[in-house]
């Protein structure tokens, strides 16, 4: 029964083998290839239809589905595939075949791929997340970036403008302090006209500070909360921030890739495993391809053959009825005008003359001579 059955998957045709019945155990592994094949296009779809529908049910069906197709597309390219004795000839024949299934092969081996390197891809895969999150925070905060610093910017000055006043107002106030106890200006301790117009011009410097620290403290607190409210608003954004799954087909692909490039085993191993599904899924095809014509090619060129000459011998004899009858009918026709000419010169003679003769006895005139 499972012989049958990879027979079926091969494409033969069974009254034919049953004449041939050593050609039998090629058939079957070439119908053994084919099946599985699809058997592993079934799971390489059905991996990669659940990365993107994350139901088992939808993978299922879809990935029986594809599976069921490769199924059908490799076995008729393999039953398509006749040979005929001539290498060169045979891979002419076999090369648009072959790099079907160079495709189907490419197709097939990626989503296994990606299952067989999953633990690594998922572990890639929040890298990546991270990665697009902090251009997502970048991006949110570069928005914001140039207000804050001007805000920042301004504070910076009017808190420049109090430390000069303030500044100014100690070292005037260190002045009057040191001319009172005479430890500095005219060196002698007393509270004298130099002390009082220093200390004249320290009071002053502190009613500028007060005047500075009047106006510019209420600009310099509004400006700090409104510093404070864009970093709040900021904050509240980034937490809003879409953060669903990063895990997709194209994700995953990209991750591999990204893999590949860090690592020289990864890359190199998934090369191998494209390269082992390239070759199951041309197997079939190279198998018929560089094996010699088995009794089975024989009977089959032999039956394909009859029916090729017997159809030449139908569309020829067909063709030259065809030929004759056209022959015939050109003939008749050709026949039938000449005699129609033939007639009608007869007929136009006949009248000249008549209109002649009725000139010569004057019973014509002459506006009526021609116009038989």
């Amino acid at each position: 029964m499972l012989k049958k059955f990879f027979l079926f998957c091969s494409g033969i045709h069974t009254n034919i083998l049953e004449k041939c019945p050593s050609d039998t155990n090629k058939y079957v592994g070439i119908g053994a290839t084919v099946f599985f094949t699809g058997v592993l296009a079934f799971f390489s779809s059905a991996y990669a239809l659940y990365t993107v529908f994350d139901s088992y049910i939808a993978a299922t069906v879809f990935g029986l589905v594809w599976g069921l197709m490769i199924f059908n597309l490799d076995r008729y390219i393999v039953s398509s595939m006749k040979s005929r004795g001539s290498f060169w000839k045979d891979l002419g024949i076999a090369f648009p075949r072959l790099l079907m299934a160079l495709l189907l092969a490419l197709v097939i081996s990626k989503p296994l791929e990606l299952k067989i390197f999953e633990k690594e891809i998922n572990a890639e895969l929040i890298v990546m997340e991270q990665e697009i999150f902090k251009t997502q925070e970048d991006r949110l905060k570069d928005r914001y970036t140039k207000q804050i610093a001007d805000y920042q910017a301004e504070v910076v000055i009017l808190k420049q403008e109090i430390q000069l006043k303030t500044a100014s107002r100690d070292t005037l106030d260190k002045m009057a302090l040191m001319e009172a106890d005479g430890t500095g200006g005219s060196g002698k301790k007393n509270l004298g006209p130099i002390y009082k117009a220093k200390k004249a011009k320290a009071d002053f410097a502190q009613q500028e500070l007060d005047k500075v620290l009047l106006v510019n403290g209420p600009m310099i607190s509004e400006k700090e909360n409104t510093v404070k409210d864009l970093q709040n608003q900021i904050d509240s954004e980034i937490n809003n921030l879409d953060r669903t799954a990063f895990g997709g087909m194209a994700a995953r692909m990209d991750a591999l890739h990204r893999l590949g490039q860090n690592s020289d085993a990864i890359f190199w191993a998934t090369i191998f495993i494209t390269l082992l599904f390239i070759s199951i899924e041309t197997a079939p095809i190279f198998v018929k391809l560089i094996s010699s014509r088995s009794p089975y090619d024989f009977i089959l060129h032999e039956q394909e053959h009859v029916f090729e000459m017997a159809n030449k011998e139908q569309t020829t004899l067909l063709s030259n009825a065809v030929k004759n009858i056209l022959h015939e009918d050109s003939s008749i026709g050709t026949h039938k005008s000449a005699a129609k000419v033939t007639l009608e010169k007869a007929i136009i003679d006949q009248r000249l003359q008549q209109g002649l003769s009725e000139i010569q006895n004057g019973n014509l005139n002459l506006d009526e001579r021609f116009s038989f």
